[in-house]
């Protein structure tokens, strides 16, 4: 009787044991062990095989991480530092031959960028013109402008080299245009996609405020500053050059 009343109270313990939600009877298996170790094989990138790039586009690349002022043209041309200005992108031209007497540039280059802002075309132009330009842009523009939509993406130009004569009248002298010592802009590409016209807000509110300090400023790092208010060839546009005049700049 003795050994019967204790493989009774063994076998109510073995039941109990058995419902207690804390303890699992389930044997462990395998797989248990398997999921966690498999998860910490898993690739930590995609295995899908990547596109191999063109050596164009590996050089474009590396000039890219040297230089994070590197520029390209259209067709992915690499511009180099002209002028001996870390702040002029373009390509060297050289010798620009005038159809006219009086035309022509001896060491000509093509400005496509100057100190981050790029040209809506490439402008060809003597190195002196491109410093001008630069002068302008870092110390009247930029200011002017201040903060307004971001600052200026691009400038609108209008006119670079061209053999002609002033404002293309017969028998006139030559233009300065010509020489390659002139940029003419119609209006600028504020980085938030606005754009202020030289022919819509020369009277117009804040962007006609900032056009006119734009032109103020211009007169001392160019000789000739022409606007809006100066004749009517250039109701629509700024006339820049750096032609020297006994006067001293000759602003309108």
């Amino acid at each position: 009787m003795f050994k019967a009343g204790l493989v009774g109270l063994f076998l109510m313990a073995t039941v109990a044991e058995a419902n207690s939600p804390s303890v699992s009877l389930r044997p462990v298996t395998r797989a248990d062990t398997l999921a966690e170790d498999l998860s910490k094989l898993a690739p930590r990138s995609s295995m899908r095989p990547r596109t191999r790039s063109t050596r164009a586009e590996r050089r474009a690349a590396k000039a890219a991480r040297k230089n994070p002022q590197t520029h390209f043209t259209s067709d992915g041309t690499q511009l180099v530092s002209i002028c001996r200005d870390p702040d002029l992108f373009g390509l060297p031209v050289g010798r620009v031959p005038g159809k006219l007497p009086g035309c022509g540039v001896q060491n000509a280059v093509k400005l496509y960028v100057v100190s981050g802002v790029k040209l809506s075309s490439p402008v060809v132009m003597e190195c002196d013109t491109a410093s001008a330009i630069k002068s302008w842009v870092e110390n009247g523009m930029a200011p002017a402008v201040g903060k307004t939509g971001g600052g200026v993406a691009k400038l609108q130009v209008a006119a670079g080299y061209a053999c002609r004569t002033r404002n293309s009248r017969p028998g006139a002298k030559i233009s300065e245009h010509g020489k390659g010592r002139a940029i003419d802009i119609a209006g600028f590409h504020l980085q938030n996609g606005d754009k202020i016209s030289v022919l819509s807000h020369w009277n117009n509110g804040s962007y006609g405020r900032i056009l006119k300090n734009m032109h103020r400023s211009a007169c001392g790092p160019f000789g000739t500053v022409l606007g809006p208010e100066s004749d009517r060839f250039h109701q629509d546009h700024f006339h820049f050059d750096i032609a020297k005049h006994r006067g001293g700049p000759y602003c309108r």
